[in-house]
C-alpha cells in the first residue's frame, strides 16, 4: 500500500526546503505617536525604583497601543524616541533609567529569561509585550556600558550612555540594537559610538534598518543602510521638533522616503508645547498614513499596509537625474532679486509677480527654475522662488542645495522664509527643478494646515517636481531639498576623538 504525505507534512517540507515560501508580499505596519509622561525635574538622580515607576507609566500607555495595533493585524509597531522616560535629563539624572542591553547575537528572550544579563525590567516588559501580542516591537531606551582607564575615551564616570533603539521580534527575542550616532545639540546625557552602526535584520516581510531622529539628516548610517545594504524599510523613532517651512516631521520624513525610494515608519514623540508632532507610514511613492496634531495632548496610532519589497513593486519610482531638466534652461538675467533667512540660512529670493509665468533664481552653483499658474490668488499673499547653496551651521553642520516655492508670512518681503501654517492661494500647475550637484534630493509639497499632498504631485525622471491638476488645498511650500553629503565637514565626534 502506498501512503501519501498529509498536506501539513508537505507544507513543512516546502518550508524547510525554501525559507522564502512563507514570505509576505505585503505587511501591516503601525506607528504610535506617544504623549510622554515626563519625570519631575530633579538635580539629583532618583532611585531605580522611582525610575521604573515612571517608565511603567509610559509603558502602560504603549501597551494599549501595541494591543490595538496587533488586533488590527499589524506585523510591526514603532514607538517614539524618548517615549519610555522622556527628556531633559543630565547625564547623572538619566543613569537610573538605563539598562545593560546586550548584543542581539546572544540569542535572548528577556520575557522568559529576564535575569540573564542583570536587572532588565524594561527589556523584560517590552519582550513580553511583543511575545504576547505576536508583533515586532521597536522601542527607544537607554543603554549603559562600563569602561575603565584602559579605554582612553572612557568618560570620567566610568561608563558609556547610549540613546538606543531595540527591536523585539514576535517571540519576544531581542533581534536588533542601535546606538544613535548623530546626537542632537542638547543630548549631553548621551555618548556617541565611535563609528556609525549599520543595524539590519530580516523578516518574512522584508529587510529592515534603523536609526534615530537627527541621524536622518546625515549620510551615515541613514544613506548607507538604503544604498549599500539595500533595506526595504527604515524604522525611525524620533523626538522631532517641527521647523517650518521645510523641516516639519511629516513633510521631511515623507520626502526622505520618496527621495531614497524606501519605506519609512516614523514615530514621533507628541509634545505640542515643544513643536513635537507628526508621525507617518511612508512609501516611496507617497504617504500611506500620517498624523499631525499641534493642538491636543493625545497620542495617536496609525496602521497601514506597505509592500514588503518596494523596489520590486510596479509602483516603485524610477531613478531620477535631478539636474537633467534644469540644465537645459538658460537663466535670464533680471532685477528684483532679494535675500531672506530660512532657519538662519540666507536665501536668494525672487517674487512671483504675475499669476502665471516662468522664473529663475540662482545662488552659487545652483539655479532653480519654476513654471507655474496660480488660481484664487489673494492680494495680500506673496509667493517667492528661493535658492540656497551653502553650509548650514546652526544645530549641526551639513551642506544644502535647496530650491523652494513658498508663501511669505505677509505681503512684506522681509517676512519671506518665516513660519506660515495657512494659505488661500492655489496653483493649477507648477514645475520646479534645479541644477543640483547631488543625487540626494527630497521632494516636499506642504499644503495649508500643514497637510501633505499624497498622489497630487509627481517627480519626473528628469528632476521636475510637478503637478498638472492642482492640489486639494492652497500651497504653503513646494521644495526640492538637496543634501550634498560630500561637502559636509568631518563628524565632530570623530574629529575631536570623543566617543
Amino acid at each position: 500500500m502506498i501512503s501519501f504525505p498529509s498536506p501539513w507534512h508537505v507544507f513543512v517540507y516546502l518550508l524547510l526546503l525554501d525559507p522564502g515560501a512563507s514570505a509576505l508580499d505585503k505587511y501591516i505596519a503601525a506607528v504610535y505617536e506617544h504623549s510622554v509622561v515626563l519625570a519631575k525635574p530633579t538635580p539629583k538622580p532618583v532611585s531605580s525604583e522611582e525610575a521604573l515607576k515612571l517608565m511603567n507609566k509610559n509603558m502602560d500607555v504603549l501597551e494599549e497601543a501595541i494591543k490595538l495595533a496587533a488586533k488590527q493585524g499589524a506585523h510591526i509597531i514603532v514607538t517614539p524616541e524618548d517615549s519610555i522616560y522622556g527628556f531633559r535629563f543630565t547625564r547623572e539624572t538619566l543613569y537610573p533609567y538605563l539598562e545593560n542591553i546586550p548584543d542581539p547575537q546572544v540569542d535572548w528572550i528577556p520575557c522568559t529569561d529576564p535575569k540573564r544579563f542583570g536587572p532588565a525590567p524594561v527589556q523584560e516588559r517590552l519582550s513580553c509585550l511583543a511575545r504576547h501580542n505576536s508583533i515586532y516591537l521597536v522601542a527607544n531606551m537607554g543603554d549603559k556600558k562600563p569602561c575603565n582607564h584602559t579605554d582612553a575615551k572612557c568618560p570620567s564616570d566610568g561608563h558609556y550612555q547610549y540613546n538606543t533603539n531595540i527591536v523585539m521580534d514576535s517571540n519576544g527575542k531581542l533581534v536588533a540594537r542601535y546606538h544613535k550616532f548623530n546626537l542632537f545639540m542638547s543630548e549631553h546625557q548621551f555618548d556617541s559610538p565611535p563609528e556609525p552602526e549599520l543595524v539590519t535584520f530580516n523578516t518574512t516581510f522584508g529587510k529592515f534598518g534603523l536609526f534615530t531622529c537627527f541621524d536622518i539628516l546625515f549620510h551615515d548610517p541613514a544613506v548607507t543602510l538604503v544604498r549599500k545594504l539595500q533595506v526595504d524599510t527604515i524604522l525611525f523613532p524620533t523626538a522631532w521638533m517641527n521647523v517650518l517651512p521645510h523641516l516639519t516631521a511629516v513633510e521631511f520624513h515623507s520626502a526622505w522616503a520618496m527621495g531614497m525610494r524606501v519605506n519609512v515608519l516614523a514615530s514621533n514623540t507628541h509634545r505640542p508645547s515643544l513643536s513635537m508632532t507628526g508621525s507617518g507610514i511612508y512609501a516611496p511613492d507617497g504617504s500611506r498614513a500620517y498624523h499631525y496634531d499641534a493642538e491636543s495632548e493625545k497620542g495617536h496610532l496609525l496602521v497601514a499596509e506597505l509592500d514588503s519589497h518596494p523596489s520590486l513593486s510596479p509602483t516603485h519610482p524610477a531613478p531620477v537625474n535631478w539636474s537633467s531638466y534644469a540644465t537645459t534652461i538658460k537663466p535670464v538675467p533680471k532685477d528684483g532679486d532679494f535675500t531672506g533667512l530660512i532657519f538662519f540660512d540666507e536665501y536668494t529670493f525672487s517674487e512671483l509677480a504675475k499669476e502665471a509665468g516662468n522664473l529663475t533664481v540662482c545662488q552659487g552653483a545652483l539655479c532653480c527654475h519654476l513654471s507655474y499658474k496660480m488660481t484664487e490668488k489673494q492680494e495680500n499673499e506673496v509667493y517667492v522662488l528661493g535658492a540656497f547653496d551653502g553650509l548650514h551651521e546652526v544645530e549641526g553642520n551639513y551642506y544644502l542645495q535647496i530650491c523652494t516655492l513658498l508663501k511669505c508670512a505677509s505681503a512684506d518681503q522681509q517676512t519671506c522664509g518665516q513660519p506660515v501654517t495657512t494659505a488661500h492661494t492655489r496653483f493649477d500647475f507648477f514645475s520646479l527643478s534645479g541644477t543640483f550637484s547631488t543625487n540626494y534630493v527630497f521632494p516636499e509639497v506642504l499644503l495649508s494646515g500643514v497637510q501633505l499632498a499624497p498622489g497630487e504631485f509627481q517627480v519626473l525622471s528628469d528632476g521636475q517636481l510637478v503637478t498638472h491638476n492642482g492640489t486639494s488645498k492652497p500651497v504653503l511650500t513646494v521644495t526640492l531639498w538637496g543634501r550634498w553629503y560630500e561637502k559636509d565637514p568631518p563628524h565632530p565626534y570623530i574629529l575631536s576623538g570623543v566617543p
